[in-house]
């Protein structure tokens, strides 16, 4: 039998790329595994480095900054990947492990890279095209939906498109260019799928996560999903193949939409933690930041087990914010909050995992 890799000692630091809240979990899951976290981030104040046992606050392009923070931990990682090109260069050249990999960056901070990589899988996706000039939109189907390639997030540089005249003006709003487009896929429901690998090759999938939006922006994420047992197979084979062909080591998610056919098609992946894996920090034994933290740390990761079904709400704006005190108040309720000062619409604040029996079907699909 191959033996395991040897995992970092306690008190090595890992080092994470971006302040946000998906940064502060992750630095959370670190201390509990015996870790310490540095988090680099261009936020004087961030939800990350609130709570991180150090933090460096410098502009991803402050190249001098980036050097010395990559000297002062023992392991890379990140909290989203719309991280500058630059970045992975200095990255790159470091010589510290960077878990996942720059090139899983790469693929997952562009989207033209991520659906040829998705193609290359044999995992199925809209139709699409890329659109860099005018003239390029003259072939798009209707409805269809033009996406920047980089830096889009919870609806932000999307655009549904009608006929050839929104197009254009869509065109001309988004940026940066070039775009690309998909055409609209009228679903019947939209899952997730999270999915972590370590340094050698195992994999654990959480349950399949049925997602509700609500202004392009997540609001729900609903586990057991209301799936049959042929499309959970597909969600999971998806997932597997994608950590397998990336050679991922952290977490992973894909996202999905279920076709009125029970076709499956994937839409985009995100090579960390994920907003619908929220779920995972009060109905698992293992939570997907502490999966993620396993295997950069080189720890195995576990077969998660689900104790509880569970509704994720999103807080988002002063809508959100609203819903904090009945939270607190509720028993069956896990408040999490992100320590965000300001409060904007269209802003994640924190989430609540309400949680019910296991299995009892009874799962509440609205309100915190």
């Amino acid at each position: 039998m191959t033996p395991r890799s040897e995992p970092l000692p306690f008190g090595a630091t890992i080092g994470i790329l971006g302040g946000g809240q998906l940064g502060r979990m992750s630095a959370h899951a670190a201390a509990r595994l015996g870790y310490h976290s540095h988090v680099f981030t261009p936020e004087p104040a961030s939800p990350g480095g609130e709570v991180a046992s150090a933090v460096t606050i410098a502009a991803f392009e402050d190249a001098q900054a980036l050097r010395a923070f990559c000297a002062s931990v023992d392991v890379l990682t990140f909290e989203f990947e719309n991280i500058p090109p630059a970045v992975l260069d200095v990255l790159d050249a470091s010589g510290v492990p960077c878990r996942p990999g720059t090139q899983v960056l790469r693929i997952g901070q562009d989207r033209v890279l991520e659906k040829r990589f998705l193609g290359s899988m044999g995992i199925q996706v809209a139709p699409w095209g890329v659109v860099e000039r005018a003239e390029d939109l003259d072939t798009m189907p209707f409805p269809a939906v033009l996406k920047t390639t980089r830096l889009g997030y919870d609806g932000r540089g999307q655009a549904k498109v009608e006929n050839l005249t929104e197009a254009r003006a869509a065109l001309a709003r988004l940026a940066p260019h070039p775009l690309v487009w998909e055409a609209y896929m009228p679903f019947s429901l939209e899952i997730s799928a999270v999915g972590a690998r370590d340094v050698d090759g195992t994999i654990a999938i959480f349950d399949i996560t049925e997602n509700r939006h609500r202004h392009h922006i997540l609001d729900q994420s609903i586990v057991p999903a209301n799936i049959d047992a042929t499309t959970r197979a597909v969600a999971e084979a998806h997932i597997r193949r994608l950590l397998e062909g990336l050679n991922m080591v952290g977490v992973l998610a894909l996202e999905m939409f279920v076709m009125p056919d029970g076709a499956v098609i994937a839409n985009e992946i995100a090579p960390r933690p994920h907003n619908s894996g929220h779920w995972t920090m009060d109905a698992c034994q293992v939570s997907q930041f502490d999966q993620h933290i396993r295997a950069v740390a080189g720890l195995p990761v576990l077969p998660p087990r689900r104790h509880a079904d569970v509704v994720m709400q999103n807080l988002v704006g002063a809508e959100g914010a609203a819903l904090w005190a009945a939270a607190l108040a509720d028993p069956a309720s896990v408040p999490h909050w992100y320590g965000k000062a300001e409060i904007r619409p269209g802003r994640k604040l924190g989430h609540v995992n309400r949680l019910c029996a296991l299995n009892a079907g009874v799962l509440p699909r609205s309100g915190a």
